[in-house]
């Protein structure tokens, strides 16, 4: 019996994510064939690689010693498709998490040149927050995070996209275009992220450094902030580029405070030691797409 590619990237799958069921859903497929798929890889190779424990999946001596081999021959027929130039044979799903500020400048133009590029490549998205993002990146349950820092887990893929300035918006009906001082925000709710996020964790603190009373309104979902702040429902701070549109269409105004939370730096991030090329070809794309918004 041959081995075959498909047979591979179980092997690598589950030995990833030590579980059959993990690797049946990465790769789009039943446990069983899974499960069948690895069958007939040791039945070719004629050695034990893996065996269950308590649900549990742990690689015997010998498939701990393959596994890296595995991971070369995929590695080597991605680059056989690179250089033969046929990003028409990349197919698969590419698992995508975005922030909630990248939906609302470039996705749109992100997920088009991907199409263009590999059209045979889905892409199944996941929009939270960072920090949920940066979670599920380590798990493997994504292959791509465009994400802002800061990061508290390590990751050996991670290339620099770029800083967004943050303003302070309010709607004109509140009468606040122009400078205003802290008691002029004070007077009104503080529209803002959700409280585990570091641009929450900012906001508090200078308010309470300055000692003003305020009431700090977090939201998960910063285009519901963005409405209510045109609404007249309180002051935001939030990334230039998300509203650009409505301030010019005069549904905003900039509000000159002294002091805005620091820019939200970017980063698209992947496991370059496991993931295929594909990945860290995506990654590249959205440099290019990032870079056209020139933040």
């Amino acid at each position: 019996m041959r081995l075959n590619l498909k047979q591979l990237e179980a092997f690598v799958w589950v030995a990833d994510l030590h579980s059959f069921r993990g690797a049946a859903d990465r790769l789009g497929t039943t446990q069983p064939n899974i499960s069948a798929r690895i069958a007939g890889l040791e039945q070719a190779l004629g050695i034990v690689l893996m065996t269950r424990d308590a649900g549990s999946v742990v690689l015997t001596a010998k498939g701990r010693d393959l596994l890296a081999h595995a991971r070369r021959v995929l590695d080597a027929t991605d680059a056989l498709i690179a250089a033969a130039d046929q990003k028409a044979l990349i197919d698969g799903t590419l698992r995508l998490g975005v922030t909630e500020m990248i939906v609302h400048t470039w996705l749109r133009d992100y997920l088009r040149r991907l199409k263009e590029t590999y059209p045979k490549l889905s892409v199944e998205l996941t929009v939270d927050l960072s920090v949920n993002l940066e979670r599920m990146l380590a798990d493997r349950r994504l292959d791509l995070a465009i994400q802002n820092g800061p990061f508290t887990r390590l990751t050996s893929g991670q290339i620099d996209l770029g800083a967004y300035d943050m303003i302070w918006v309010a709607s004109p009906a509140l009468g606040l275009a122009g400078q205003a001082g802290s008691d002029d925000l004070a007077a009104h709710p503080i529209l803002t992220h959700a409280r585990d996020t570091h641009l929450y964790a900012q906001v508090a603190a200078h308010f309470a450094t300055a000692k003003l009373p305020v009431r700090l309104v977090p939201s998960s979902n910063l285009a519901a902030c963005l409405h209510m702040t045109i609404d007249g429902m309180g002051v935001a701070t939030m990334p230039a580029a998300m509203v650009a549109d409505p301030l010019a269409r005069g549904q905003l105004v900039q509000v000159d405070y002294g002091w805005t939370p620091a820019p939200l730096h970017f980063f698209a991030r992947y496991d370059a030691e496991r993931s295929a090329r594909i990945v860290a070809d995506a990654a590249q794309v959205a440099v290019v797409i990032s870079a056209a918004l020139d933040p």
